[in-house]
């Protein structure tokens, strides 16, 4: 069995098909169809809801966490012991919320049809942001898409709404909601069960590898951004899950002298800070990483276990050296990141073995690190090529190398014959030359929907100059650039 707060109503469910997202939990199994589905893939924003989830601050003060989410890609496994809020539960005693009415003030609904994903969005921004710049307002809302370009009055509902805010229902009632949800906290392993399909959510490391190897055959579900598309756009079956953002341990960011070591199960999100401050590169990357919606809910170790080639942390932390720590019942092993991928899809991860965590080297003043993003549009877009640059000079000879690439071959790849070109040369642009000149060696890339071999090619070989000219006149740089 599972529990969770419907807005303030306590739902037990147990014999749901695990299959079933959130969004069609809503509008199938309790009459809420206010939320949209627009995509089905995370891209529209038109299905937003707010989960809250139970927060305890360092000083030991709790309070509820509201974060939006793509409903789309949510399976209903994931809300155990949480809260969900949709578009229904913002009108209070027959008034409109605060950010429902800024949108009919400020003119911000045309069609209607992406409204209520916008309206969450600017609810979830109204919960965690007094006073939001536009920067922050546009983050909250580049997950959503309006087809009748209706965006500066919806930027304006965002102004109002969230400037000056005054307290709501949700505010009257968060002593009681932390107490119920307290009481639904989770305590021992849940599960949903349809008779031929079921999820296991487990609450320990120990559990999830007694469970993953009960049942190897079972996929494992982090933010399931990537997993639900098999669902809802394959429309394919999963008979067995085994959801691990129950798993505390898996959620943890840990801070060492030499090294940060981050759960698994971390949302990226909840990476944004302490990779930020090790690497601005990191974080400027992150703010581009899908939308806000998809980063509150994707994992970083999802987004390295799912093996994909264009991917776009897995290029980063090969470049910074990154390692991650596999699990396989009670026996541990630390694989350097970059032999972890082997082919299209295929990695070393053996059967019933999971990521429990990754580990990144802090930052040294001495290494140069700088990473980019080539995509078609700035915000919400898939990489066509991600670069990722990270040397040592020693009197301004290259004296270490670690270049990496997603989108350039099958799997997230460093670039052996650039590295071998810059190693022990001057850093000059001759040098720089060479090592563009030696990627056609590394990389035979493919041509697709995003961009040709030959603009891949060019692209990777154009980022390493710019790399080379932003080093030597720093007051130029402008990172993680979007090629339109």
């Amino acid at each position: 069995m599972i529990q969770f707060l419907l807005n303030q109503e306590l739902r037990s469910e147990h014999a749901l098909d695990p299959n079933l997202t959130v969004l069609n939990y809503l509008r199938d199994h309790v009459g809420k169809p206010g939320t949209k589905e627009g995509c089905a893939s995370g891209d529209c924003g038109a299905c937003t809801v707010v989960v809250g989830e139970l927060q305890t601050d360092d000083d030991g003060r709790e309070h509820i966490r509201y974060r939006s989410l793509n409903s789309c890609l949510t399976f209903v496994s994931s809300l155990h012991g949480k809260q969900l809020i949709s578009v229904e539960d913002l009108k209070h005693k027959g008034e409109l919320h605060s950010v429902q009415k800024a949108m009919v003030e400020c003119h911000g609904s045309q069609c209607g049809f992406c409204t209520p994903g916008f309206v969450m969005s600017l609810f979830a921004l109204q919960k965690n942001s007094d006073a939001p710049d536009h920067a922050k307002a546009h983050e909250a809302l580049a997950g959503n898409l309006c087809r009748c370009t209706g965006y500066r009055p919806i930027l304006e509902a965002a102004e109002q709404s969230c400037c000056g805010k005054q307290p709501d229902q949700f505010d009257a009632r968060e002593a009681d909601t932390i107490a119920r949800l307290k009481a639904i906290a989770p305590t021992d392993i849940g599960e949903l069960n349809s008779g031929d399909k079921r999820c296991l959510v487990p609450l320990t490391v120990a559990d999830l590898a007694d469970l993953y190897d009960a049942y190897p055959q079972a996929r494992l579900l982090a933010g399931g951004t990537d997993l639900a598309l098999e669902v809802t756009q394959f429309h394919r079956t999963l008979p067995v899950m085994i959801y691990v953002g129950n798993v505390a341990e898996m959620k943890r960011i840990e801070r060492f002298d030499d090294r940060l070591e981050i759960g698994a199960a971390t949302a990226l999100s909840d990476c944004y800070e302490a990779l930020n401050a090790e690497y601005p590169d990191f974080g400027e990357l992150l703010h581009r990483f899908a939308s806000l919606q998809i980063r509150n809910q994707g994992t970083l170790g999802g987004n390295i276990g799912n093996a994909s080639p264009i991917g776009d942390s897995p290029p980063l932390l090969i470049a910074l050296g990154a390692q991650i720590v596999l699990c396989k019942g009670e026996t541990r092993r630390t694989l350097a990141l970059e032999d972890y991928f082997i082919d299209y899809r295929v990695t070393a991860r053996q059967e019933s073995e999971f990521i429990e965590k990754i580990i990144v080297p802090r930052a040294s003043v001495e290494k140069l690190f700088r990473a980019y993003k080539i995509s078609k549009r700035l915000d919400d877009d898939i990489s066509a090529v991600c670069a990722a640059f990270n040397i040592r000079l020693e009197n301004g000879v290259v004296a270490e190398a670690r270049v990496a690439f997603g989108g350039m071959a099958a799997i997230p790849k460093r670039a052996a014959a650039c590295e071998a070109a810059l190693l022990g040369s001057p850093f000059n642009n001759a040098t720089v030359e060479r090592a563009c000149a030696a990627l056609g060696e590394d990389f035979t890339p493919l041509s697709d929907f995003r961009a040709s071999k030959e603009y891949r090619l060019l692209s990777a070989q154009n980022l390493l100059r710019k790399y080379f000219i932003e080093l030597q006149t720093p007051h130029i740089e402008t990172r993680v650039t979007a090629y339109v």
